[in-house]
C-alpha cells in the first residue's frame, strides 16, 4: 500500500511538472495558433539562468528573475522573429521555431559546457516532509506541486475572469475588431508569447534542480510536451492538466513494472509467443513510449484531444 502511494505521489509530481511546462505552450497554441518547437528550449534556459543566478544570489531571487528573463527573451523572439515570418504562413513559423531550438541547443553548451551543472534544491526545502515505505519524501516536491496548482488556478482565472484575458481571447478569433476597439493586437500576441515562454522558464527553475540540468534536458521533454498539448486539446488549459496527470501517473507506474509485454498481452486475450521477442521486453523498458501510445489512443476516440476546441 505504501509503495502504491509513493508511485502516486511521484506520478503527481511528474505530471504537474509536465503541466508547468506544457501550460505555456498551450497558451501560445490556443491564443496564437503557433506550434513553438523551441518551447522546451526555453525550459532549458530557465534552468540554466536559475543555476547561474542562484550561485550569486540564491534560489529565491532566481525563482523570480529567471522566468522574467526567459519571458523577455521570448517577447523579443516574437517581436523580431515570428512577427516577421508570420505573413509567410504556418509552415514558416514552424520552421523558424525549429531553427531557434537548434540555435539554443548549440549556444547552451558553449556557455555552460556539455556536462550537467550542479543546480541544487534550496537548503530550506531540502528536508524530508514525511516518510513513506521507509523512503523520505522531500519537502521541495510538495513545493513543486503547490506552484503547479497555483499556475493552473492563476491561468484559468486570468483568461476567464479578467479584462486582459477577454482581450486576448477576442484577439485570437476577431483581431480586426479588437484592433478597431483601440487594442494593439500585435502587442497582445507578443505578451502571450512572452508569458508562455516565462511559464516554460519557471518550469525549468522548479524542475531543473530535481531532474538533471544539462544540454539534453530540452530534447528529453520536448516531444512529451507536444504529446501533452495535443492529447489535452489544442489551447485547453484544463485539458493540458488532465493529459499531464494521466501521462505522469501511467508512465511513473509503468517504470515500476517488470512484467514482460508478452505476459500482459496474453492476459488481455491476445495470442503471443511466450518465448518470442515480446517476452524479453518488460513494461518498464517500454515506459518511454507510454505518452505517445496514450496520445494515439486518445486521438482515435477524440480527434481534437480530451478538451480541445481548435481545429487547426
Amino acid at each position: 500500500m505504501e509503495g502504491l502511494l509513493l508511485v502516486l505521489l511521484n506520478g503527481l509530481v511528474y505530471g504537474l511538472l509536465l503541466f508547468m511546462l506544457s501550460s505555456g505552450l498551450t497558451l501560445i497554441v490556443g491564443m496564437m495558433g503557433v506550434l513553438n518547437f523551441a518551447h522546451a528550449s526555453f525550459y532549458m534556459l530557465g534552468a540554466y539562468f536559475a543555476y547561474t543566478i542562484s550561485v550569486g544570489l540564491g534560489f529565491w531571487p532566481a525563482l523570480i528573475i529567471a522566468p522574467l528573463l526567459v519571458g523577455g527573451l521570448g517577447a523579443l523572439v516574437e517581436r523580431y522573429g515570428l512577427r516577421a515570418v508570420h505573413r509567410h504562413g504556418k509552415l514558416a513559423e514552424l520552421l523558424f521555431t525549429v531553427g531557434l531550438a537548434f540555435v539554443i541547443g548549440e549556444i547552451v553548451p558553449l556557455i555552460w559546457g556539455r556536462p550537467a551543472v550542479p543546480y541544487r534544491v534550496p537548503a530550506v526545502l531540502d528536508f524530508p516532509a514525511f516518510a513513506l515505505g521507509g523512503i523520505n519524501y522531500q519537502a521541495y516536491r510538495l513545493f513543486m506541486m503547490g506552484v503547479s496548482v497555483a499556475i493552473f488556478a492563476g491561468l484559468y482565472a486570468a483568461l476567464a475572469r479578467t479584462r486582459l484575458g477577454l482581450v486576448i481571447r477576442a484577439a485570437l478569433t476577431h483581431p480586426e475588431m479588437v484592433g478597431m476597439l483601440g487594442h494593439n493586437v500585435p502587442r497582445v500576441f507578443t505578451l502571450v508569447f512572452g508569458a508562455g515562454c516565462a511559464l516554460a522558464g519557471l518550469a525549468g527553475v522548479i524542475g531543473g534542480n530535481v531532474f538533471t540540468t544539462s544540454p539534453g534536458m530540452a530534447e528529453a521533454l520536448g516531444a512529451i510536451v507536444f504529446a501533452v498539448v495535443i492529447m489535452g486539446g489544442l489551447g485547453s488549459i484544463p485539458g493540458a492538466l488532465l493529459a499531464s496527470l494521466a501521462i505522469g501517473f501511467i508512465q511513473t507506474a509503468s517504470v515500476t513494472l517488470d512484467t514482460p509485454l508478452g505476459v500482459l498481452l496474453g492476459r488481455l486475450g491476445m495470442a503471443v509467443d511466450p518465448h518470442g521477442a515480446l517476452a524479453e521486453i518488460t513494461i518498464a523498458r517500454a515506459a518511454p513510449a507510454v505518452p505517445y501510445l496514450l496520445l494515439v489512443l486518445v486521438l482515435v476516440v477524440h480527434p481534437r484531444g480530451l478538451m480541445g476546441a481548435r481545429a487547426d
